[in-house]
């Protein structure tokens, strides 16, 4: 397992370094974001988003379960199955077929961590104690597929600026 951890210090941070995450995703690429609510993982999906030109189209995915964009015919699936008893109701609505058809960006995917492809980048969120604005991303890899993507994380913040 590979293992970056990023400091964000606005919501702006978190939008770019998310915008430069996403530029390396491909369909298949399975991305869940774990933290408390306020922690910053919508923003990382909208950043995520205005990479390909969504921005404008971002909706809370809360009571629906997923969200469906596509650009350029690349389908990408904002899921929060937050509400979500457990991976049961997962598989019920089909879930686990998106993991082939799109990029999926999973909030709260903890949740349904026995539905989950074998690898994916799993980020948590939390709030750095000294500052409320600031959030901690720790982003790592879950199987060996996406090692060499968390060895990209340090040079995406770079091109922020210097974090």
């Amino acid at each position: 397992m590979h293992t970056f951890v990023f400091r964000s210090k606005s919501e702006l941070d978190t939008l770019l370094f998310a915008k430069q995450f996403a530029s390396n995703l491909k369909i298949k690429d399975v991305v869940v974001l774990s933290g408390d609510l306020g922690s910053g993982k919508t923003k990382f999906t909208e950043g995520i988003l205005s990479f390909f030109g969504l921005e404008n189209e971002i909706s809370s995915p809360t009571f629906t379960i997923v969200n469906e964009y596509c650009k350029d015919k690349l389908p990408i699936y904002h899921f929060d199955v937050y509400r979500l008893e457990d991976s049961s109701e997962f598989y019920e609505i089909g879930g686990e077929e998106y993991f082939e058809n799109g990029i999926c960006i999973i909030e709260w995917g903890e949740l349904i961590e026995d539905a989950l492809p074998k690898n994916y980048i799993k980020i948590n969120f939390s709030r750095d104690n000294e500052n409320e604005n600031n959030r901690i991303l720790e982003i790592s890899s879950v199987g060996d597929k996406y090692n060499s993507f968390i060895d990209l994380c340090p040079t995406f913040a770079n091109n922020l600026g210097g974090n």
